[in-house]
């Protein structure tokens, strides 16, 4: 079926949006493993007001035969009004990141945002289930502990190649949140593992409801797994983008909506969306 572009108001308009486009100060900057950096700003507002789920549009300096050209999005992995900071989790992977991994303490850089539909919490869930692998553990960190603020049980499952993947641990237990680890150097983030301690989870009436970021794989088993037991949730999808504001149509992917297929942009519509209207490559 032809998906048809979804226009219906159904996210925040422009007008109920605060973003910007700021210069921020690097005050730490460090390797967290062999692959990923975890980089702290100052920023001014509105930057600190970023909400679980959103994300923002980085500026990435050139490094050496690296010349990005774009910038490049990235979830928030902390904001804090307090001290006018903001924070990310990344990978080093490709020309952006490679080049934003060369920024020190003191430098400067171009953010903009906060963009993007976050994380909604529902009154009635006790308890959440958050399932992450790689950097979707950093877009989690910061939904466990708003659920914490309000009162909600958080179990959270990480999923990681091995040992030295698996990040944020202290970060989610500060929110008091039950910590799963399954590996694919033990055979335990095998998808009938994963799906197993889900289903006991949901034995033990935890599951208010399911969100999860990084995997599709992952996304899927949640998706199934919700329909048949009537757990709602989110998915926080990632996506390349040129604009990050809805203008240029790069991130457009197909969801499910009722009977139809629709095109959404991830940017403007999400990144977080309903779990069950989420659909696969």
């Amino acid at each position: 079926m032809e998906a048809l572009l979804d226009t219906r108001s159904h996210v925040p308009s422009a007008s109920q949006r605060t973003a910007d486009d700021v210069t921020a100060r690097v005050v730490a900057h460090q390797w967290v493993n062999a692959e990923y950096k975890h980089l702290v700003l100052d920023a001014p507002e509105p930057a600190p007001l970023a909400q679980a789920g959103q994300f923002f549009h980085l500026e990435c300096p050139q490094a050496g035969e690296d010349r990005p050209f774009f910038r490049r999005p990235m979830s928030v992995y902390k904001a804090d009004p307090g001290k006018g900071q903001v924070e990310f989790l990344y990978k080093v992977t490709g020309a952006g990141t490679r080049g934003l991994a060369t920024l020190r303490v003191g430098d400067t850089m171009r953010i903009l945002g906060p963009l993007g539909v976050g994380f909604t919490l529902d009154e009635s869930w006790k308890n959440i289930v958050v399932l992450g692998r790689g950097v979707g553990l950093a877009t989690l960190a910061p939904l466990a502990e708003m659920a914490a603020a309000n009162g909600v049980g958080v179990t959270a499952i990480f999923s990681a190649r091995g040992p030295e993947q698996v990040m944020s641990t202290e970060r989610f237990a500060k929110t008091g949140a039950r910590i799963e680890i399954v590996l694919d150097s033990d055979g335990s983030s095998a998808v009938e593992n994963v799906e197993r301690l889900l289903r006991r989870i949901a034995r033990e009436g935890k599951t208010g409801a399911f969100f999860t970021c990084g995997s599709d794989r992952l996304m899927l088993l949640m998706q199934r797994l919700g329909r048949e037991l009537g757990i709602r949730g989110e998915v926080a999808l990632e996506q390349q983008m040129a604009c990050g504001i809805g203008m240029c149509f790069c991130c457009v992917r197909n969801f499910r909506s009722g009977n139809e297929v629709v095109s959404r942009r991830v940017c403007w519509d999400g990144p977080v969306f309903r779990l069950d209207e989420a659909m696969s490559w």
